[in-house]
């Protein structure tokens, strides 16, 4: 067995008297990918924050290139190999390519105080033909797209010679093409002989990439098992208690008459869509990043212009030209984006909660006892698990914020509401609470559509499932009998 590039040993976390890791240890061999996975909450962000530098240990000993130490700083974390790529990618966009590989490394050029900068774009170029990642040095990377953005994340890291890789949920954002290049890329790399921890949600990619997997549970290593020996339903039961099989089931309800109909929609990115959603259903939309799919929902939600078709709800003809017209009329739109576009994270929430509401319904006084009694109904109906109202949404996990979003809008009154990827980042546990949230939704008659990247999710979840390609509805079927395979040829055409 070759020698360990790292070993954390018994490894120590509490914030104000709250244990976050209990002596949790792991160590990680070259070329290969250990899978580290758990709920929101067991700890597995605080253990790569202390790998990365970002966090000091209370206890536990970090072995690496050579050396034994108590903590690290960052500086210190990359000068012995290690590379971090989070989930929220870090880079500048107004700076080129090349200009973010070698930032903070900068080539001098001649004259004092600028930079070589053909030579910078030569060897990016060399960098990024020698990972196969198909990138223009020169370009802007507020031009790149979130997979190209994440391949010039490892291309970086790569460039300041990483020896290990550590990956946060790198295939949140991408769609079906571009997970199997990610994955392609990794293997790679593995090859070369780095060492890879990959944290991810998604059991699947675990399966598909992982050698060994280390599983946490309240701050605690359950243990470390080889890939191939494990079942999803055993990785899920260490987990959460529960067979990965229930977490991808819904009661369906009885489907009622139309309620929401949609007639030759068009708007930019969005050609001729026509469908509708009955009483009591779930409608799912699938298809590859580009398809059309959230330019549709922002088309329905007002926050694009609609340039042609009409939109109909309960009879009444709807013509949204903004998102509070939208929410007058009764639909809403949960955006893929939590933390940019959701809500407010560095404010209460009690305020996420009710800013809307107040906006529609407040009236030019507020009255915070009425307020106080919404948010507490909100959080027992949707079983929120926070410390309090006042304290700040970024402070919550992803399923509880997801929840904070979905309660903004029963304040409202929504009778349509459109979820984009409901459980993009969230654990199993999350996933099966807001699936539950959706199926009871749909049961109390309102209109839920959902759009997800998430196979199993979507043939789960749908009682029909429209398919966007290029801009167009490429068909409809039932989700009962839809398979992944037929999805992905409607997907690629």
């Amino acid at each position: 067995m070759p020698e360990p590039l790292l070993d954390l040993a018994n490894i120590d976390k509490s914030y104000g008297g709250n244990p976050v890791l209990r002596r949790v240890s792991m160590d990680l061999l070259p070329g290969e990918v250990h899978c580290l996975v758990g709920e929101n909450g067991a700890g597995k962000s605080t253990f790569i924050k202390i790998l990365s530098g970002a966090v000091r240990p209370d206890g536990g000993t970090l072995r690496l290139a050579g050396g034994s130490y108590s903590s690290l700083s960052p500086q210190e974390s990359m000068r012995l190999g290690v590379s971090t790529i989070y989930q929220d990618i870090e880079l500048i966009e107004s700076l080129t390519v090349a200009d973010n590989i070698f930032l903070g490394h900068e080539l001098p050029a001649g004259i004092p105080g600028t930079v070589n900068i053909r030579e910078q774009e030569r060897r990016a170029g060399a960098l990024l033909d020698m990972l196969r990642i198909r990138l223009d040095p020169g370009e802007p990377v507020e031009n790149l797209s979130t997979a190209q953005k994440q391949n010039l994340q490892i291309a970086k890291a790569m460039h300041g010679e990483a020896r290990i890789l550590v990956m946060d949920e790198p295939t949140v954002s991408l769609g079906v093409d571009e997970k199997k290049a990610l994955m392609r890329l990794v293997r790679e790399l593995r090859a070369k002989g780095l060492g890879i921890i990959y944290i991810s949600h998604f059991l699947e990619e675990v399966f598909d990439i992982g050698d060994r997997i280390t599983i946490l549970k309240d701050g605690e290593k359950v243990g470390t098992y080889d890939v191939a020996a494990m079942t999803a339903d055993k990785v899920t039961r260490l987990m959460v208690g529960r067979d990965a099989s229930q977490f991808f089931s819904r009661e369906r309800s009885t489907v009622g008459e139309t309620r929401f109909e949609v007639s030759g929609l068009s708007c930019e990115g969005v050609e001729d869509v026509s469908f509708s959603v009955a009483r009591g259903e779930v409608f799912g939309f699938g298809g590859l990043v580009g398809s059309g799919r959230t330019e549709l929902a922002e088309a329905l939600f007002g926050a694009r212009k609609r340039l042609a078709g009409t939109i109909i709800l309960d009879g009444e003809k709807l013509a949204p030209a903004s998102p509070l017209e939208a929410l007058r009329d009764g639909v809403c739109l949960l955006t893929e984006d939590r933390k940019r576009l959701a809500l407010f994270m560095n404010r209460p929430l009690s305020e996420n909660v009710t800013v809307a509401h107040n906006e529609l319904f407040g009236g030019a006084l507020l009255s915070f006892a009425l307020e106080r009694a919404q948010v507490a109904d909100m959080l027992a109906q949707l079983k929120i698990v926070a410390a309090g109202t006042d304290i700040d949404a970024a402070s919550l996990s992803g399923g509880n914020q997801q929840k904070v979003a979905v309660a903004r809008w029963l304040l409202c009154r929504s009778e349509v509401l459109i979820f984009d990827e409901p459980t993009k980042g969230v654990d199993i546990g999350a996933k099966a609470e807001i699936y539950r949230l959706m199926t009871d939704l749909a049961a109390a008659g309102r209109c839920v559509i959902m759009i997800s990247s998430d196979m199993p999710e979507l043939i789960a979840m749908s009682d029909r499932i429209g398919v966007m390609r290029g801009g167009r509805l490429a068909g409809i079927l039932p989700g009962a009998k839809a398979r992944e395979e037929e999805l992905i040829r409607m997907f690629m055409g």
